[in-house]
């Protein structure tokens, strides 16, 4: 017998040994130990918090890649990689003006690789590629947006207590409150299945509390943010729903692919995909919400100005 073959007989007659409680242990201390570190990089901003948004970005890409490599499909890991670069980067540097020239030129990026490498199923390739830099670059990069909010210049290495800390911070517990309140209460009552054909291991009632948990998190968000009471609430239903949106789009790549864990880099998690699928709805999405309703200019106000005008101009 070989030894990778003995190594292999090993490892699964470790897994069958663990327990749900030993996997239950391990899930909660590795949940700590990542949102402490995470907590940590967020209060510190900066390069600190773009270095770890990168390496999250490129790991995550990486598994994404892994993921559809058993569906048969070859998306390019450089061009993900080098678009993750090129949005964290511009961000960073606040040069947003310079984001859709590098939007541009990543998915003319993801037709040359693929016209080049010459590797079937072309059009599949090129699709991947460019989903994958949309879905693990661009909209995990929001991160940094929310994280800015309220920050004058750059600030490579300095604490700036600005407003988008406490945003970011408040986006960051939510989703936490959603996945902490879904997973232990669908475990101990979910009985109605949520997507059967996607996740059959979420429910209704693990997502109803982890919505309700997540809300009740966001109350004390007027403590330590400028948003009003309200303005917590709706922040916490678009983070909430958004997040598990996150979960299952994540779970149907998966599904659709025939993977289970994207990876097993977290232990009692998986890999680093699945513990950060529901922050890549989230940003983006209480990111605009912030922006334009509750930190910038109301949308809602414009639409109904405009509308008064148009009103007054053609039937007043």
């Amino acid at each position: 017998m070989s030894e990778n073959l003995e190594q292999e007989i090993i490892e699964k007659d470790t897994e069958i040994q663990e327990t749900p409680k030993q996997n239950k242990v391990r899930r909660v201390l590795t949940g700590w130990i990542v949102g402490v570190l995470c907590m940590a990089f967020i209060i510190m901003g900066g390069a600190p918090l773009l270095a770890l948004v990168l390496v999250i970005i490129c790991l995550m890409a990486k598994e994404y890649v892994k993921i559809l490599q058993h569906k048969g499909f070859h998306p390019s890991l450089g061009v993900i990689i080098v678009a993750a670069i090129a949005f964290t980067s511009l961000i960073f540097f606040h040069r947003f003006d310079l984001l859709p020239v590098f939007t541009c030129a990543a998915i003319i990026g993801s037709f040359l690789i693929v016209l080049f490498k010459g590797r079937q199923p072309y059009i599949a390739n090129v699709a991947t590629t460019t989903l994958g830099i949309m879905y693990s670059a661009w909209l995990t990069s929001h991160v940094l947006l929310l994280r800015q909010i309220g920050m004058q210049g750059v600030g490579a290495f300095k604490i700036s207590l600005n407003e988008g800390l406490f945003l970011l911070t408040f986006a960051f517990l939510a989703v936490i409150a959603t996945d902490v309140g879904a997973y232990y209460f669908g475990s101990k009552f979910g009985k109605t299945k949520l997507a059967p054909e996607v996740s059959p291991k979420k429910s209704v009632e693990g997502a109803v509390f982890g919505a309700l948990f997540c809300i009740f998190v966001c109350l004390f968000g007027v403590f330590y943010t400028k948003l009003t009471l309200l303005q917590c609430v709706i922040a916490g239903v678009l983070i909430t729903v958004s997040a598990q949106l996150g979960d299952l789009s994540e779970s149907l790549i998966k599904r659709d692919a025939g993977v289970k864990d994207s990876s097993h880099i977290l232990p009692g998690h998986g890999g680093i995909l699945d513990r950060a699928d529901s922050y890549i709805f989230a940003a983006p999405v209480v990111y605009y919400y912030f922006v334009y309703f509750t930190h910038g200019n109301n949308l809602f106000f414009d639409l109904v100005n405009y509308l008064k005008g148009f009103i007054n101009v053609y039937f007043g």
